[in-house]
């Protein structure tokens, strides 16, 4: 037997715990098995099948609909998302780092977890209102990254941080009027990018009808629009958070954890990160653009030169540069918390 990673003489160490044969390299003390590469794991779904959930997932379905539809247990269902979400965010965090993305732009959108707020009577962190910051290039509509969590300082300095290992400086940054967004932003970039911000003021047309159900729903207004520049040399033609924006809403379209109004929002913090990973990672290398010509905000990045299909996405994801994937029967990598996935070295 040779080992995949230096080419030497491996000799037979003993069996993994569903008792296949485990080899051992003589050199480098690399331990494998000899058999083929399973996307899925552990799991037994057929791939196939796996493809076709995960492409009703990254559509807007909820997962009991896709359970009925498939004839497949819910408890299947939510493992297939927990390994797709945990290779979209393994990919993500491998592919983007230190690209060139020249006018970012960076927002946050309202989610919650188990309850609204007012119902977390515990003041349990990971329930709630919960946060989804975003960073969009503006060019490409690609999302360079993404975290959630409570909407305060600690998360914010920890986004930008990440940022800065995303994005090749200088690039021009741009923010909404949120104090925070720029006591973070100039802690962490201050002299490196170009910032500025922009800020609206909305009005509710029927604000005296707020009791009723057409003034209940009915969107606000933008009265004014402001733009300034904080630091640097921003242009004012760029600074807009309309891209952004725009992102929040196909997600919200087809991620039905984040659609309005109904069922099907998060009970754990666990499982939302890893659907708006997938969610992330389908929009970025998978969904054709139109106002990018029939590109993906990948091909548009320059990260890839083709539209990635949901069997490459669970396939490539795997293998991009790491040794973690050799063994297929380690599934530790599956299930690691995403903080400690984004923060991997290059």
């Amino acid at each position: 037997m040779i080992c995949p990673r230096c080419k030497t003489e491996c000799k037979k160490f003993g069996f993994f715990n569903n008792r296949c044969q485990r080899y051992r390299c003589n050199s480098c003390g690399k331990t494998f098995s000899d058999i083929p590469y399973r996307p899925l794991g552990r799991l037994k779904t057929p791939f196939k099948k796996a493809t076709r959930i995960v492409n009703l997932l990254v559509e807007g379905m909820g997962m009991l609909a896709i359970s009925r539809l498939t004839k497949v247990n819910k408890n299947t269902v939510q493992a297939i998302l927990e390994v797709a979400g945990s290779k979209s965010a393994f990919l993500m965090d491998r592919l983007v780092r230190e690209v060139n993305f020249p006018f970012v732009q960076v927002d946050e959108m309202f989610c919650f977890v188990g309850c609204k707020e007012k119902n977390n009577v515990t003041g349990d962190t990971e329930r709630g209102r919960q946060s989804i910051f975003l960073g969009v290039d503006a060019d490409s509509k690609f999302i360079i990254n993404w975290m959630i969590g409570k909407r305060t300082s600690c998360t914010i300095e920890k986004y930008m941080q990440d940022l800065k290992l995303r994005v090749a400086r200088p690039f021009q940054l741009t923010t909404d009027g949120y104090e925070l967004f720029e006591d973070e932003v100039r802690w962490a970039f201050y002299g490196e990018v170009n910032y500025g911000q922009v800020s609206k003021k909305f009005i509710h047309p029927k604000a005296k009808d707020a009791n009723t159900a057409e003034g209940r729903y009915e969107p606000s207004r933008v009265k004014t629009i402001y733009k300034r520049q904080v630091f640097g040399l921003a242009r004012l033609d760029k600074i807009s958070t309309s891209y952004v924006d725009r992102t929040h809403l196909n997600l919200r379209l087809f991620n039905r954890r984040l659609a309005r109004l109904t069922l099907g929002f998060s009970k754990k913090l666990e499982c939302l990160k890893q659907s708006v990973a997938l969610s992330i990672a389908h929009y970025n290398f998978c969904r054709v653009h139109h106002s990018l010509q029939g590109e993906t905000p990948a091909m548009a990045a320059r990260l890839t030169n083709h539209v990635w299909t949901i069997a490459e996405l669970l396939t490539e994801s795997g293998q991009i540069g790491s040794e973690k994937w050799i063994c297929p029967l380690d599934e530790r990598t599956v299930s690691q918390p995403f903080e400690v996935l984004k923060l991997l070295p290059a």
